[in-house]
């Protein structure tokens, strides 16, 4: 079966270019031309690598790395950007690119990368080993199945977005997350839920993973700041 690429790029010649190049090497390749038709195309499908452009429409490069990490932590994704400063691949990575090559660039080290974190990508685990668990106070949450084990060993099964919501609370633990964060990585541009709404995934949390919601040791409300957990 042939590897999928997710390819976005708003400067259609050259998406083009690329695509052909990637098809003649005998890869599957998806296109888009905007932050936002990308997330719905990670959303809906399961990609072998994803390269991403930086300065993209509607949402840009980084914002969709960060977005794709909560939820995904293992496609690879290779930044190919005219961002070229010490400073934006630096960000590249701390936002969970695997990969970065800055434009103008040569197609065959391109295709090479591509080869190499493809082959690195489907070495992987077996399936049982690849779980995402996480462990804190006596719960445990698993990101690929969307179940947790709470308080007093409780069965909780959890919606997509109590899960990108714990995973960015999660990965950014002890730092208050801002409701604007919240909005941006979980929600999205296209709905914005009002603060009570939030307020009410943390309280919804409390229940599942305190011993005693009301003293709560792990989801905190920083008051006209945002949220933060801590194990």
């Amino acid at each position: 079966m042939s590897s999928r690429i997710l390819l976005v790029e708003d400067e259609e010649n050259l998406r083009e270019a690329i695509k052909l190049n990637l098809e003649i090497e005998g890869y599957e390749v998806e296109e888009a031309d905007t932050g936002m038709k990308a997330l719905k195309k990670t959303e809906a499908q399961r990609f072998n690598l994803i390269i991403l452009d930086v300065m993209l429409p509607e949402m840009d490069g980084f914002d969709v790395c960060q977005k794709i990490r909560i939820t995904d932590s293992d496609t690879p994704i290779i930044f190919l950007t005219a961002k070229d400063t010490s400073q934006d691949k630096v960000l590249g990575f701390k936002y969970g690119a695997d990969d970065y090559l800055t434009k103008p660039f040569n197609l065959e080290e391109l295709l090479l990368r591509v080869k190499v974190l493809i082959r690195h990508s489907n070495r992987g685990k077996p399936e049982a080993e690849q779980l995402k668990l996480y462990h804190f106070g006596g719960n445990e949450v698993n990101f690929l199945t969307f179940k947790a084990k709470g308080v007093n060993g409780i069965d909780v099964s959890l919606t997509k977005k109590e899960i990108s919501l714990l995973k960015l609370l999660i990965d950014r633990k002890d730092s208050v997350v801002s409701r604007t964060q919240i909005l941006q990585f979980v929600w999205g541009y296209d709905v914005y839920p009002s603060t009570r709404t939030i307020d009410n995934f943390i309280l919804t949390f409390r229940k599942y993973f305190e011993k005693d919601p009301s003293t709560p040791r792990h989801f905190h409300s920083v008051r006209g700041v945002g949220y933060k957990f801590t194990e």
